[in-house]
């Protein structure tokens, strides 16, 4: 018996416009990945050609060794790895023990303790950029990771976030650990952790990707050479007078490896738990 498949148009229409937005998408990468092996002749050609001639590594190598060959891409790196790791797990960390409380403890102004955390997020960067910078000039702590990471340590977005998934936690898991005589520390860190791994990784992998890609901070705070972060590295290339774009691109690929490794590591968990979540909401 021969089955006849059946095509409805609008999922038709809905893969075609996946398929664009994929194109879209890809694009730029694709054009990162391939510029970085050209000379800079061929990356300026016109029309561009998506086909190396030639793999051009030597672009690598001085993306590595710097514009004054001092090697200070490595240490550029590790700031950002430092910086964004750290912020990663303190967004992690304070937004759900926040978000915790909030969401499982009955107490008087709860809500209007969250309504005004769900307030700053209303409030744009730029707004108290200026602020949060002569706090760090008096506290003298510029050229540091602490002046780097201190106004990012806890995430208005990251409370919410992990508010909202641990209101639809069963209470009677709590309760049940509650008469066994299990510490509310206990509680938070043997049931309700492992149970949010999929908000985890949400959450995670936002945090770090702003920090990895965070230029406007670090570049008040930074001007020292051996405290400079990634996004920094690579705008000295644009900011040459005879721009290196081989290089620069090079730069780019590589910076872009941590972020892609972190979110290949942690997509299973948060993708297989939408359906958790939505499942949870019904």
């Amino acid at each position: 018996m021969q089955i006849q498949r059946t095509y409805n148009p609008i999922n038709l229409l809905i893969y075609a416009f996946l398929l664009v937005m994929l194109f879209f998408t890809m694009t730029p990468i694709i054009f990162m990945i391939t510029a970085s092996m050209m000379t800079k002749n061929q990356i300026l050609r016109m029309p561009f050609n998506w086909i190396p001639e030639s793999l051009n590594w030597i672009n690598f190598k001085r993306a590595i060794v710097g514009l004054d060959e001092n090697y200070i891409f490595l240490r550029n790196i590790l700031n950002s790895l430092i910086v964004s790791v750290t912020v990663a797990i303190t967004t992690v960390l304070l937004g759900s023990l926040t978000g915790y409380g909030l969401a499982k403890f009955r107490f008087r102004g709860r809500n209007a303790i969250f309504i005004m955390i769900m307030a700053t997020m209303m409030i744009p960067f730029e707004a108290i950029m200026i602020p949060l910078y002569m706090v760090v000039m008096k506290l003298r702590i510029q050229n540091t990771y602490v002046g780097l990471i201190l106004p990012f340590l806890v995430s208005a977005f990251g409370i919410f976030q992990m508010r909202q998934y641990l209101s639809t936690f069963p209470t009677e898991f709590l309760d049940a650990a509650r008469v066994d005589g299990m510490s509310e520390l206990g509680i938070y860190w043997r049931i309700v952790l492992p149970n949010a791994k999929p908000v985890i990784a949400t959450l995670s992998i936002l945090a770090f990707r702003s920090q990895w890609d965070n230029l406007l901070w670090p570049l008040l705070v930074s001007q020292r050479d051996k405290m400079k972060t990634i996004p920094q590295y690579i705008t000295a290339f644009a900011a040459e007078r005879n721009t290196d774009e081989g290089a620069m691109m090079a730069a780019a690929l590589i910076a872009s490896i941590p972020m892609f490794v972190l979110f290949m590591s942690l997509t299973k968990y948060f993708i297989g738990g939408s359906a958790v979540y939505e499942s949870r909401k019904g």
